[in-house]
């Protein structure tokens, strides 16, 4: 079953392009329909902050932000009015996780950007992109700060340990997974045993894929002394994937920001986009 509805959330940074290109290549692959999403996110001012600094600085920020969004609606617009696939733009005004999510959750695929810790605005939200991954309910595609993705979901790597969210993840790209040419499901340090990754690793899941006209191929690798995001990410750049399928904080969230993890690193350091569910 293609994508029908995908969302791809836009901003005011140089970083929104790219990802409106990969957006745009995904819409046009399944036909689908894209909504554009700019949110609005005025500043909290305190209340006893408010009466010093008087209505005409007010509305000249409002007026600011007004024109910032009208904007960023003119280049989506200007960019996405030549596709053949239907689209729509919305602006919405509110707190950007949850406004986000809360549209999200009437897509296929949320499409967002990885957090530029050098950027501004919104691009450097320490919430984002990972509370809307952690809350959408929805598959995200999180599209790296840095390069340009005209071409995404023609050579898929889908991370696999034989988990629930991986199962998940997998589920949710199958769209991707059975238009892409080329699809490798790769294991890292597999185990065995009945909770494990079975016989042959990955075997057993890329024959369930196979079954769905999925070109796929099983690949596993061993390397204790090797953190498993790079392996990953290191993979996928050498084998000239575009995009990474993994599943989201297998742990909890906190534990991931202490001790590290695959997804933490893979946020942090991704150099295609990747596709999360959670």
């Amino acid at each position: 079953m293609p994508l029908k509805d995908i969302l791809v959330h836009m901003d005011a940074t140089p970083q929104s392009v790219p990802r409106l290109e990969a957006a745009i290549a995904l819409a046009d692959a399944h036909q689908a329909h894209l909504t554009g999403l700019y949110v609005i996110h005025p500043p909290h001012i305190p209340g006893f902050v408010r009466p010093q600094i008087g209505d005409e600085i007010l509305e000249r920020q409002a007026r600011l932000l007004a024109e910032t969004a009208e904007a960023v609606e003119t280049k989506f617009r200007d960019r996405v009015g030549t596709e053949s696939f239907p689209y729509e733009w919305r602006t919405v005004e509110g707190d950007p996780v949850h406004v986000l999510a809360l549209h999200a959750r009437y897509a296929d695929l949320a499409i967002l950007g990885q957090r530029n810790p050098n950027g501004d605005d919104i691009s450097a939200n320490p919430d984002m992109p990972d509370r809307v991954v952690l809350s959408v309910g929805r598959p995200a595609l999180v599209v790296p700060y840095a390069g340009t993705f005209p071409v995404v979901g023609e050579r898929v790597m889908v991370a696999w340990d034989a988990s629930r969210l991986a199962t998940r993840a997998v589920s949710d790209a199958m769209p991707v997974l059975t238009q892409a040419k080329h699809v490798a499901v790769l294991a890292i340090n597999p185990k065995g045993g009945e909770d494990g990754h079975g016989d042959i690793p990955s075997a057993d899941i890329c024959l369930h894929l196979a079954r769905h006209g999925v070109h796929v191929e099983a690949q596993h690798v061993y390397a204790d002394d090797v953190d498993s995001g790079a392996m990953l990410l290191s993979r996928a750049a050498d084998e000239g994937m575009d995009m990474l399928v993994m599943g989201a904080y297998g742990h909890a969230r906190w534990r991931e920001v202490v001790l590290g993890g695959v997804t933490r690193h893979v946020l942090k350091h991704m150099t295609v986009p990747v596709l999360m569910s959670h």
